[in-house]
């Protein structure tokens, strides 16, 4: 009976979380179709009509042709690339003594950083933007990845995982030698990957996707960001959102791409492996 029960619950579960992934798929799944519709297919009729009836590439072609987007999807990937790159350095430099060294005040500074989480980024907008300006960093790409070079959230995330890795393998390092710049490094670092690939994943993703600093802190189109440019084919096309899907298609195919790629890295390491019982 007990099985029986649990066997309903599981149903009952995976039923849910099915509907909900289905009704999440929706929108998209009528974007992609609205960016193969040719011109004679109505996008809005009721009920909708979810695969177009003639496909064509032909508006990915129009919206390439007429606008630069691969200089804006060069600018993202430098844009998004470095912001990774920088998040990870100084958060796992952050959340290393955070989480393994002891000094005074340590738990204080933790604390206040994470409580910088509950500060909406729309009250640090402008002092960051007049500190961008005074530093010349406006219409350049170190000043569109000059706020999320670090996050409280990656120092959180990154502590938690250090404190999961073993001591023993730390004592071992530095008997060998190691500094803590090398234990850092050699030891810490390996141990702790699937939360170094978590990390970069939402990093990245929110850098790619992100629009309003990208907006304020930049104003030549040949530094736009995907997100602005097809906020740009708006006006061009005047709400034809054919080819404002298609360019929505663009923008959104590297960030599948790439979480594709990294999802298979996010398992647990073996940091216990070199201890023995």
């Amino acid at each position: 009976m007990k099985q029986r029960s649990q066997v309903w619950r599981s149903l009952l579960n995976y039923g849910v979380l099915s509907t909900i992934a289905v009704f999440m798929l929706i929108p998209l799944v009528w974007l992609v179709s609205t960016s193969f519709k040719s011109p004679s297919e109505d996008i809005f009729q009721f009920p909708p009509q979810l695969l177009p009836r003639q496909p064509t590439i032909e508006n990915f072609v129009t919206v390439w042709q007429t606008n630069p987007f691969g200089q804006y999807l060069f600018n993202s990937t430098i844009v998004s690339v470095l912001t990774v790159a920088l998040n990870l350095l100084f958060c796992s430099l952050a959340a290393y003594p955070l989480a393994r060294l002891s000094f005074k005040g340590r738990e204080v500074i933790f604390s206040a950083i994470v409580a910088t989480i509950l500060i909406p980024f729309q009250i640090v907008m402008i002092p960051l933007y007049v500190l961008a300006v005074q530093l010349g960093l406006r219409n350049t790409y170190l000043g569109i990845i000059f706020p999320a070079i670090a996050s409280a959230f990656g120092i959180f995330l990154l502590r938690q995982a250090f404190q999961g890795v073993p001591k023993e393998l730390e004592e071992a390092s530095r008997m060998d030698g190691c500094s803590d710049l090398g234990v850092w490094w050699h030891v810490m670092l390996p141990s702790i990957r699937p939360a170094l690939v978590t990390l970069s994943i939402f990093v990245f993703i929110g850098s790619w996707s992100d629009f309003l600093w990208t907006l304020i802190v930049v104003d030549r189109p040949e530094l736009y960001t995907l997100p602005l440019g097809v906020a740009n084919l708006a006006g061009t096309f005047t709400l034809d959102w054919r080819l404002i899907a298609a360019g929505s298609v663009i923008s959104i195919a590297p960030i599948l791409l790439f979480f594709l790629a990294m999802q298979h890295y996010i398992v647990p390491s073996e940091t216990g492996s070199g201890v023995k019982g």
